[in-house]
């Protein structure tokens, strides 16, 4: 990949199935390429299994204290972040219904949990995590990038963003801020050197959504045969399939794009269904 040969990247949630796809593909590309995830050990052992400099490292998105300590270990390792991709993010069973349309006989029925038994602790974590989760390490990490050329920051959004999904009511309205964020934000760096821009995925097979979208045998579950019915190019996802907006996105082919927010989704969000 031209361009990336030498920069510090910093990926959150680096060791997932969609960021471990993008870590080891800059590190095979030369880049230096810092892996953060909750779980050292997690960490350091994805981190060995790539091609290239890459370290591992534990930390917490949400706890700037630890993110702090893990900024100044790669500056003094490597030197300043060049790239940021806020990777890390995810959904919690609190902040999701029990079924996608509320019948009326369901209000009286303990066993269904609809939107008025939706947890506020549960959508205050998917925020904390979506949201606070990209903002935190953008306040640690971009001050390294004020000023210095070839600097961008890639939030992972979601096509939920655009098109809330049901059940995950949670989900869907933290991937929307996460886009209206990175709107935000490519405003406010415009003048430092600073893009920022995000990938919306649509539906990738990865370990939080396998068993809702599969079932053991390797077949579709009902929900997963409804999301391939909407995707016009019929198929999940595959890891790979972000690199190439991601490589555009890094590259000074895209030196004039700051604010986009592109989904990634074998055509959902495009199609309406008739």
């Amino acid at each position: 990949m031209l361009g990336i040969s030498g920069k510090v990247i910093v990926i959150t949630g680096g060791y997932g199935v969609l960021c471990g796809a993008m870590a080891k593909s800059l590190a095979k590309a030369g880049a230096k390429v810092a892996i953060i995830g909750l779980v050292q050990q997690e960490a350091d052992e994805f981190a060995q299994t790539l091609e290239g400099e890459v370290l591992g490292f534990g930390a917490n998105v949400l706890d700037k204290a630890s993110m702090e300590a893990v900024h100044q270990q790669i500056l003094a390792t490597w030197g300043p972040c060049d790239i940021l991709i806020n990777g890390a993010g995810g959904n919690h069973p609190q902040g999701t219904t029990d079924k996608p349309f509320m019948d009326v006989e369901d209000l009286n029925d303990d066993s269904i949990k609809t939107f008025f038994d939706l947890d506020p602790a549960g959508f205050k974590f998917v925020f904390e995590l979506n949201l606070l989760g990209t903002l935190i390490p953008t306040q640690v990490f971009a001050r390294d990038m004020v000023g210095r050329k070839g600097c961008s920051i890639i939030n992972i959004s979601s096509l939920s963003a655009f098109k809330p999904l049901t059940k995950v009511s949670a989900y869907s309205g933290a991937k929307a801020a996460v886009s209206n964020f990175t709107e935000w934000l490519s405003v406010h760096f415009a003048k430092t050197g600073i893009r920022v821009n995000a990938m919306a995925p649509g539906f990738f097979l990865a370990d939080q959504n396998r068993a809702l979208l599969t079932n053991p045998d390797g077949s579709l579950t009902a929900r997963g045969q409804q999301i391939i019915n909407q995707t016009p190019m019929g198929r999940f996802g595959e890891p790979e399939d972000l690199l190439s907006t991601l490589y555009w996105l890094l590259d000074e082919g895209s030196a004039f794009v700051t604010g986009v927010v592109i989904p990634i989704d074998g055509g959902y969000t495009a199609f309406s269904g008739v």
